[in-house]
């Protein structure tokens, strides 16, 4: 390549002034047509030929004459603006939140009980965005977030086991629930009217696994009540202790949340806990400085599924 030669960067509006010019047939036309003056029209054409170094037109005091360079230019260029029209529109798309990816962390119990409502109420308003769910521990997914594959996470939180905040992010509260009792039919508690924390003193406990923030709020309930809960039972997966505690294998706390659409049977009793601490709430996160312009759309979705969730247990703050 000739060490002299300057690669030119042309301008599109000016080539999309030439084949309008071309169209119409004349720079009155053209500017008619795009909006702009005669004089606007015959600048764009100039600077375009200068900055190509060819004649375009031949003009006259009455009419203007394209020359073959003028054709050849137009030709080539249609395509190109063209695809550059594409370009603009999807651009714009994404722009406007219409077209995207979405990177969702999330807990079980909210991709059971939330998202859903939320994927439902978010699709029908923009089907053309990508989403993409992972389920992870709490702690993997805020990390996640602040590092930026994820564009929201949703968490929850116990009222007992307080969180410290995650810089850089903002949290929104989506709903609170109360903790309730899973207890065998055949327990004395599950018949009592008034039932306290001391009637389940020799209780076998079913739990969470040691170390999880359901865990914590369990023995830290019953510390409370003055006594240490005998757990001889782990596991993460609520369904697993609603059959346990159906098999009388001891008493669960549970997230109400857990047990929507699930009513008192033959096997267990749900007794509500005395006190106001014994309380989760559910929240998501995204960025403080909202990069993703799907994130928005979503948030006001995950609310709506939020507030169609409230119920005499499941409560969305005002």
């Amino acid at each position: 390549m000739d060490p002299g030669y300057h690669a030119k960067v042309l301008n599109p509006v000016h080539l999309q002034t030439l084949v309008t010019v071309l169209r119409t047939g004349s720079f009155a036309d053209a500017a008619r047509d795009l909006g702009y003056t005669s004089s606007a029209v015959s600048q764009q054409i100039a600077a375009l030929e200068r900055s190509l170094k060819v004649t375009l037109f031949d003009r006259s005091a009455r009419s203007i004459t394209p020359t073959p360079a003028a054709t050849l230019v137009a030709d080539r260029c249609r395509d190109s603006l063209a695809a550059l029209s594409v370009l603009e529109d999807d651009v714009a798309a994404v722009s406007s939140g219409r077209v995207g990816t979405l990177r969702i962390g999330s807990f079980p119990t909210a991709s059971e009980r939330i998202l859903p409502t939320a994927f439902r109420h978010y699709i029908d308003a923009s089907p053309e965005v990508s989403i993409r769910l992972d389920e992870a521990e709490p702690c993997e997914l805020l990390l996640r977030l602040q590092e930026g594959s994820l564009d929201v996470a949703l968490e929850f939180r116990y009222r007992l086991v307080p969180k410290c905040t995650v810089s850089g992010t903002r949290t929104i509260t989506l709903l609170e629930e109360d903790l309730v009792l899973l207890v065998p039919a055949e327990h004395p508690a599950a018949q009592s009217a008034d039932p306290t924390w001391d009637d389940f003193r020799e209780a076998t406990w079913i739990a969470t696994r040691d170390g999880t923030d359901g865990a914590e709020c369990l023995e830290r309930l019953c510390a409370q009540a003055g006594y240490t809960p005998r757990i001889a039972f782990r596991t993460n997966d609520y369904d697993t202790v609603r059959e346990f505690v159906s098999c009388g294998l001891g008493v669960a706390l549970v997230p109400a949340m857990t047990l929507m659409g699930v009513g008192d049977s033959e096997q267990f009793r749900i007794v509500s806990l005395p006190g106001t601490e014994a309380m989760r709430s559910i929240h998501v996160l995204h960025r403080s400085e909202i990069l993703n312009p799907v994130v928005p759309g979503f948030l006001d979705a995950l609310r709506q599924a939020a507030d169609e969730l409230s119920g005499d247990r499941v409560h969305v703050p005002q």
